[in-house]
């Protein structure tokens, strides 16, 4: 019985040193959170939050870059009918379109070096 004591007490005693080195914190705060999950406890969200929009304009999006329909359909993968449906009501791009036109609005460029398959290969 006095092994298990004395174990515990060194135990005890080199979580308490390497706490006092920056990487042994780092450590141990690493090991208390993996605990914390694998109790289910910690934080229940993400520390941001995902926002599709509901709306997309299309035809905004596309005279600000100076696109025609067909030019930015094939620009970023796009379904020239579907383009032409979405510009005049007739469909609503779905979750996942909505999503892709929610990042060519901001990075359009990024975008286009993504999809965008060198001749030589």
């Amino acid at each position: 019985m006095a092994t298990k004591k004395t174990s515990e007490t060194q135990s005890r005693k080199s979580a308490a040193l390497s706490d006092r080195t920056a990487s042994g914190r780092r450590i141990a705060m690493a090991a208390r959170e993996v605990a914390a999950s694998l109790r289910g406890e910690g934080p229940s969200s993400p520390s941001y939050e995902i926002i599709v929009p509901d709306v997309v304009d299309v035809v905004a999006m596309r005279a600000r870059l100076g696109l025609s329909q067909s030019a930015f359909a094939r620009s970023f993968g796009l379904d020239l009918d579907a383009v032409q449906a979405w510009e005049q009501g007739r469909r609503r791009p779905d979750r996942a379109a909505r999503i892709l036109l929610a990042v060519i609005a901001r990075e359009p460029e990024m975008v286009m070096r993504t999809l965008m398959v060198d001749a030589a290969e």
